[in-house]
């Protein structure tokens, strides 16, 4: 291990990586604090110093601390749930049910706790579907009034609970409100007594409403060619999100962790095993972590993103290890993560093997089991012998290394081109799809045919939402109308022949925003569609009925 000069110079570096109006970064090893470094403003506009006392939203790091809640009031419930004759675990259950009347749950087939907190449920995300309802990427989201509201019209999975990983923040969301209504307690006081006090975590503090984040902090959009601009959060969330806490706190709460490692009684003990599917295959994701690599070393964390920030929290437990990155600009966090590591523990990785992209790769790619495109491209210029996935959340893409001209792998995927088929399995999800070749659209013929067949309204009454198209020869427009009002005209673009079109959608209420939507019009009669599938990972399959 690197001493501790050598240690803050590690950290002096960080800015570099990480460009944009300001941030914090520490390293934990054991119980002691190997360097800390503090970067920027805070608030740009008002000159104030970003500082390690600074609070951030922690957003979806958020997760793992409410597990650890949930099973301390396992270990040792709260009086009202001694004095109920069951136990702690069966009265989580029972809520859950009446949290989702609309759900079969518990059994072979229904939802379970695990299946929350272990990102397997199969339920939508709400984040992505408040898009479908109309909102707006500035808009408001009220926890007491909208989300019961979206609670309400959750009456279907898109998988078979327990079978898929999928990221859904509804798993939390009802986690958290579980917690409150078993245990008679507010989340809020929950995590103080039970994780905060204990663990030295002296400012943390549920947060959850993101227009009211602790002064001074202020989350920046854009980046360096366009200047930031102070970000507009307008959503409440408790229990998939809204804890705040400084870096100080952050510190504390990982020499907490890395002492729980050495107790196998300790809430860590539970949170941090590995966690399988109903099949019994292994999980890459349980108790509100994930389980990744970080400079080719096993790793443990999870990220946390609100529109103005992006974080992320690792520990390699085999060395004791703990990295904590927070930005109020929304760069990823993994960056600087890789590279503490990678000098701290003194390790490289193999130059990757280089082979060029043959042109068979690039396209798109329909799975016709979830109605979700696969787009396909070259990837990252700076990573030569790469191709860029786009499937899961966001535009960015996955990347993987091709290791021949017909296969390509990273640590979560492993694909292979057959002609104009690709498969690909998708480890962390825990399935394999295989996606057929849409034919490209010629660029001569943009503009040059009707899109008569396809203008209309379209409505899904389960999800009370209405899909509107307008537009002609092939420049679409695609809104959403619901309960929580009438949404913003979203671009369309067609990327295959036999009406398959991408719906972008760079900004959503929460972040990362879903990116692309899948919207595969079909059903022809009388000469137009009678219904569209509209969907993307974290939300799939809604189906819409023609009704004008």
């Amino acid at each position: 291990m690197t001493d501790n000069c050598d240690v803050n110079s590690i950290l002096a570096a960080v800015p570099h990586l990480s460009r944009g109006p300001g941030g914090v970064v520490a390293v934990v090893k054991d119980d002691k604090v190997l360097g800390q470094h503090a970067w920027g403003y805070a608030d740009l506009e008002q000159r104030i110093p970003m500082t390690t006392k600074t609070q951030f939203p922690i957003c979806s790091i958020s997760k793992q601390m409410v597990c650890l809640v949930m099973v301390s009031l396992l270990k040792c419930p709260t009086p009202s749930m001694a004095e109920r004759d069951c136990d702690a675990a069966k009265q989580f259950e029972d809520e859950l049910q009446k949290l989702l009347p609309n759900l079969a749950c518990g059994g072979d087939d229904g939802v379970t706790v695990a299946d929350l907190y272990n990102m397997q449920s199969g339920i939508r995300d709400y984040w992505a579907l408040t898009t479908l309802w109309g909102a707006h990427p500035d808009g408001r989201f009220s926890y007491l009034h909208d989300a019961p509201q979206a609670l309400e019209r959750i009456k279907s999975y898109h998988f078979a609970s327990g079978t898929e990983y999928s990221y859904s923040n509804v798993n939390f969301h009802v986690l958290g409100r579980i917690l409150e209504n078993v245990s008679g307690h507010s989340l809020g006081q929950l995590l103080a007594e039970r994780l905060f006090i204990p663990a030295g975590m002296s400012t943390a503090s549920l947060c959850p409403n993101t227009n009211g984040l602790p002064l001074p902090i202020v989350g920046y959009e854009g980046n360096a060619k366009t200047g930031y601009f102070a970000a507009t959060n307008r959503i409440e969330w408790a229990g998939d999100a809204g804890i705040a806490a400084s870096l100080e706190d952050m510190v504390a709460y990982e020499k907490y962790l890395n002492k729980s490692l050495a107790d196998p009684e300790s809430l860590y003990a539970t949170t941090s095993q590995q966690q399988k599917f109903r099949d019994g295959t292994l999980a890459s994701y349980g108790y509100g972590l994930a389980r990744l690599k970080i400079a080719g070393q096993s790793a443990i964390g999870h990220g946390g993103a609100l529109r103005g920030f992006r974080h992320g929290r690792f520990q390699i437990p085999g060395e004791r290890l703990s990295v904590v990155v927070m930005h109020n600009f929304e760069t990823a966090p993994a960056v600087p993560a890789e590279f503490i590591v990678k000098r701290l523990l003194n390790t490289s990785e193999p130059e990757p093997q280089t082979i060029g992209m043959p042109a068979a790769w690039k396209g798109n790619f329909l799975d016709d089991e979830t109605q979700l495109y696969v787009g396909v491209e070259e990837g990252d210029r700076e990573k030569p012998g790469t191709i860029a996935v786009n499937y899961g959340p966001g535009n960015a893409g996955e990347t993987a290394r091709l290791t021949s001209e017909t296969q390509a792998k990273s640590d979560s995927m492993q694909l292979t081109l057959e002609d104009n088929v690709l498969h690909v399995k998708r480890i962390d999800d825990n399935r394999t799809l295989r996606a057929v070749r849409l034919q490209a659209v010629d660029k001569q013929d943009l503009g040059q045919s009707s899109s008569e067949n396809i203008v209309g309204i379209y409505r899904n009454e389960e999800c009370d939402s209405s899909f509107t198209v307008t537009g002609d020869c092939g420049s679409l427009y695609g809104s959403f109308d619901g309960y929580l009002g009438r949404g913003p005209a979203w671009i369309m673009r067609q990327i295959g022949k036999n009406n398959v079109w991408a719906l972008g959608n760079p900004r959503g209420l929460d972040a990362t925003p879903p990116g692309d939507w899948t919207v595969v019009f079909n059903d022809q009669e009388d000469g137009a569609c009678s219904s569209v599938t509209v969907g993307c990972w974290l939300a799939r399959k809604v189906k819409y009925v023609r009704v004008k």
